[in-house]
């Protein structure tokens, strides 16, 4: 059997590296060129803070950017204590054992739920046992479990990343645990936390399915977080799915687009920040 050279071998592996590199990066670049090519010639000041109007085919998506705003700080409100505080127990207040083993299989299978499910439960939890009909508040507390995981996740590898030589200083100088992990353990894993409750963020903004399901999809401008909702993705996909205005669709992808390309570059400039402010 012939064998390719070792200098070959690795210079044909490398241009394959590049070249599925190169079509990933291409393929991210011709979407958000093909949003902003059909979509920024309708942002204009009007179209941001002006409410829709005629089921959207004319006037802005203030109520969508506004039902956006309030979906997104809900969900963060229930998920980032509960997954903080879970991850804290996993990693500071208990040993490996089944406990712990079920608890990350359970937080595995809720990443894996399809988003539509958790739509469903959240239909039928808080839309209908609790009586809350189709209102932010219901949208939000469904799309808390679907950060759940991710906070879950990327604060436990955070913490798990502190040196335990941190812990045994602040012990060995009579510092009790509490303390030890609020002033020394999550100063330290606060990039990382930070960051995935940032990149949890980006995710939500996009779902469609939760939020139909549970905050509906009405126009009006929300004065509470008991009263439905439209966010910009919803206002996007409906446009699009019924044929009321492309170019509106558009404007509204190119807006999403952009807001989920700023948060994860805050996320990014962010995780920079801290890790300089507390290495």
């Amino acid at each position: 059997m012939m064998r390719l050279n070792p200098i070959i071998t690795q210079k044909m592996v490398k241009t394959l590296l590049w070249i599925l590199t190169g079509l990933t990066i291409g393929i991210l670049l011709f979407i958000i060129f093909f949003i902003f090519i059909n979509g920024l010639p309708q942002i204009s000041w009007a179209f941001l803070s002006t409410n829709p109007v005629d089921m959207g085919r004319s006037g802005g998506i203030l109520a969508t950017i506004v039902s956006t705003i309030y979906l997104i700080g809900i969900a963060l409100f229930f998920a980032t204590p509960l997954g903080l505080g879970t991850a804290i127990y996993l990693t500071e207040y208990t040993r490996e054992g089944i406990v712990t083993r079920i608890i990350r299989f359970g937080t595995e299978c809720l990443a894996g739920i399809p988003s539509i499910i958790l739509g469903l439960f959240g239909f039928a939890i808080f839309v209908m046992a609790f009586g809350w009909g189709w209102s932010l508040l219901s949208g939000g507390l469904t799309l808390s479990t679907m950060l759940l995981p991710t906070i879950i996740r990327t604060s436990e590898e955070s913490i798990l990343a502190v040196p335990q030589e941190y812990r045994e200083v602040a012990f060995s100088l009579g510092v009790g645990k509490w303390r030890t992990i609020t002033r020394v353990v999550l100063p330290a894993a606060l990039p990382g936390i930070v960051t995935g409750i940032v990149l949890s963020i980006a995710r939500s903004i996009g779902e469609t399915a939760v939020i139909i399901f549970t905050a509906g999809s009405s126009l009006r401008f929300p004065n509470s977080i008991f009263e439905s909702g439209r966010t910009m993705a919803v206002h996007f996909y409906i446009l699009a799915r019924e044929g009321i205005s492309m170019p509106m669709a558009y404007g509204t992808a190119a807006i999403l687009v952009l807001l989920i390309l700023i948060i994860n570059i805050s996320a990014y400039l962010t995780m920079r920040f801290l890790m300089k402010r507390y290495s």
